[in-house]
């Protein structure tokens, strides 16, 4: 016969059993919290982070073409960045910007747009900005196309000459240095285009129809030469940089088989600003003289890109059906909110950072509307929401030490003592129920191991346009279908 047992006794297994089972339970628990966790975080090495000295294009050339086979009847250019080892632009004298220093030109971008957006103030004429230009424009600015864009190379004219030209989402008018240069040129990598060589160029004469559509384009109004009757250019970015010259039409060459005669474009002939040895600007705006525009009959307003990881790599820019050939790609409408002619809107509607949706009200990003911009570096939002991303992102990083503001950026962090590191995942919530996340490489800017920034700033109210920048857009493929009114993205698109 088994001897009974005492009640202190069972109570003390009792105690034993219950304490394992709920160390279990707990364990259990911590463990799911982690993996969650994880699967909200980003982790990578560090060293990942920087970019490499070599260019890595030959994965983004498969990458480029898994994306486009299905189509052929697309157009695709390779996307470089401008200062990067996979840019023609690279050998240039001129020196690269620092990090500071990009950022300053990010700002000044932000202003115009803003300027832009908001501004009730009547057009300038070319005159005037000729007449300005010697005096007030410094010569040593920064363009506010700024240092941290990215060019695709084109060709032009009979016979065609290829230039490299920063391209821009929010920018009209497709502009490039010439010859005799009247007045002044900057330096650039490539030969400046002679107009006199070209079997294909003619101006614009400054009587037609045509002239007048460079007000919306550029914010100002045409002029004419006296002696010829041609139609004078003028355009003048955010921190004073500007082009002027001739309004002609020239042949255009994006590939060898995708060829656009008597395409509208700036011959200038006075051009100040640091465009980082790039010959001009290639405008992907809306209005009527903006590439997608004039090429509207053969991609139907059609195009897509995406941006490299990092300066090493490279992307592509696609013009037609082929650029959303993936099943991958998601979309939104475009904002039916006026953003001024040149810009695409996006309906933003929250923002969640680690898998938790940040409480901001829908109302504080539709009082200010946002656009998405390829020429704009690190992107804007109301500060309201701002405020609220910085304190959840700070949380969830309080195990890595703050280190110094860099410019406009100010929440930093030093990894130099880590070799891996973890940070929270953030997406954006669009109107019609898309989430998006963005690329691990698209949530911080990395000036070094010790400065490692949120690459996110706030606005300076809650009035001023948001802009989802080119940082965040890192190795998305973006697709504008203007015909379609919508935006759409697919994840890890390019290297």
């Amino acid at each position: 016969m088994a001897a009974p047992i005492s009640s202190s006794s069972f109570l003390m297994r009792y105690i034993i059993c219950c304490s394992g089972f709920l160390c279990l339970i707990l364990c259990s628990l911590e463990k799911g919290f982690a993996l969650e966790e994880r699967e909200h975080a980003h982790t990578v090495e560090v060293n990942s982070l920087l970019p490499a000295t070599t260019c890595s294009s030959s994965s983004s050339s498969s990458s480029t073409k898994g994306h486009m086979s299905k189509h052929a009847s697309s157009s695709v250019l390779k996307v470089v960045h401008k200062h990067g080892p996979c840019s023609r632009l690279k050998k240039h004298k001129s020196k690269t910007p620092t990090h500071a220093q990009i950022l300053q030109q990010d700002q000044a971008r932000v202003n115009s747009i803003h300027s832009r957006v908001n501004s009730k103030k009547q057009l300038k004429s070319v005159d005037d900005l000729r007449e300005s230009a010697a005096t007030t424009i410094p010569a040593q600015s920064g363009s506010v196309v700024g240092a941290g864009n990215y060019i695709v190379n084109v060709g032009l004219g009979s016979p065609k000459k290829q230039l490299s030209l920063i391209f821009d989402t929010g920018s009209d008018l497709t502009w490039t240095q010439c010859r005799p240069c009247v007045k002044s040129c900057y330096k650039q990598k490539e030969p400046i285009f002679d107009p006199s060589l070209s079997a294909s160029y003619a101006n614009v004469s400054c009587t037609s129809a045509t002239c007048t559509q460079l007000r919306s384009a550029t914010g100002n109004t045409p002029g004419c030469t006296a002696s010829t009757s041609t139609c004078i250019y003028g355009i003048q970015y955010g921190d004073k940089s500007f082009s002027v010259g001739y309004f002609a039409k020239e042949k255009l060459s994006l590939t060898n088989t995708d060829v656009f005669d008597g395409f509208l474009f700036g011959c200038g002939q006075n051009n100040q600003g640091l465009f980082g040895g790039a010959a001009g600007l290639l405008g992907l705006g809306r209005n009527q003289i903006s590439l997608v525009e004039q090429s509207a009959k053969k991609y139907n307003r059609f195009f897509s890109y995406c941006l490299p990881s990092t300066s090493s790599s490279t992307g592509y820019l696609s013009f037609g059906k082929g650029g959303g050939s993936s099943n991958a790609v998601k979309f939104t409408a475009l904002s039916t909110v006026s953003q001024g002619d040149s810009f695409y809107g996006l309906n933003v509607v929250g923002i969640n950072v680690g898998g938790t949706k940040l409480p901001i009200s829908a109302s504080v990003f539709s009082s200010s509307g946002t656009i998405i911009d390829s020429g704009t570096v690190i992107t804007r939002l109301p500060l309201t929401a701002y405020s609220s991303l910085k304190a959840a992102f700070r949380q969830r990083m309080k195990s890595y030490p703050l280190t110094q503001e860099l410019s406009i950026l100010d929440t930093c962090y030093d990894f130099s003592s880590f070799k891996t590191v973890s940070y929270p995942k953030i997406s954006f919530v669009f109107d019609g129920g898309l989430t998006q996340d963005l690329d691990a490489t698209g949530i911080l800017y990395v000036a070094s191991s010790d400065q490692v920034c949120l690459a996110f700033a706030g606005n300076g109210d809650d009035s001023d346009i948001g802009i989802f920048g080119n940082v965040q857009q890192k190795r998305l493929q973006v697709v504008y279908d203007i015909a379609g009114g919508k935006v759409g993205f697919a994840p890890a698109a390019c290297p």
